[in-house]
């Protein structure tokens, strides 16, 4: 476990599938239900089972974090350690592919110190990148992600037929270290 003044970031393994299954179908369901023609179903059936977790879990270029406050589960954070951006694939990167915070604690700093961890685990990896994708909708995940000192590099467009276009696209952020 590592800890930071605020919070601690447990390393997660295989065996807390269970376990980040509940955190993150909290967390998600708090911020992301209303994306979804379906309610969110068929992306909760996706992505936060405790089979598919497994499976993410076991992956070696996969780490995933429960994020604790005062030893509560408060949140997750899942990166991929060898991840090349799509803004510039030569380059050494780590992607945050989520960051998955209860809605109990928006607003408390949570985030800001969850991102100062993603920057220092990325540097202790000597890597020279880190980068993300968010929502194109989500103005103020953007600007937070603007105030951590990351920049848009480029754009997607998620698939998924079930997701209301009106949220599909996303914004590509990167930030050298």
């Amino acid at each position: 476990m590592i800890a930071n003044s605020i919070l601690d970031f447990q390393l997660l393994s295989v065996s807390d599938a269970e376990l980040l299954a509940e955190v993150a179908l909290r967390a998600y369901t708090d911020h992301y239900l209303h994306l979804w023609h379906d309610g969110g179903a068929w992306y909760i059936n996706r992505s936060f089972t405790p089979e598919v977790l497994r499976r993410e879990l076991d992956n070696p270029n996969a780490r995933f974090y429960l994020v604790q406050q005062h030893g509560q589960p408060v949140g997750f954070l899942k990166l991929n350690l060898h991840q090349p951006s799509p803004c510039q694939v030569t380059v050494n990167a780590l992607e945050l592919e989520r960051i998955y915070l209860i809605n109990a604690v928006t607003g408390l700093g949570i985030g800001r110190a969850c991102m100062q961890f993603v920057i220092e685990q990325a540097r202790q990896l000597q890597k020279e990148v880190v980068w993300l994708k968010s929502m194109d909708s989500s103005h103020d995940a953007l600007a937070f992600y603007g105030k951590m000192g990351f920049e848009p590099c480029g754009t997607d467009r998620l698939p998924f037929e079930v997701m209301k276009e009106a949220f599909r696209g996303m914004i590509v952020l990167h930030r050298t270290l």
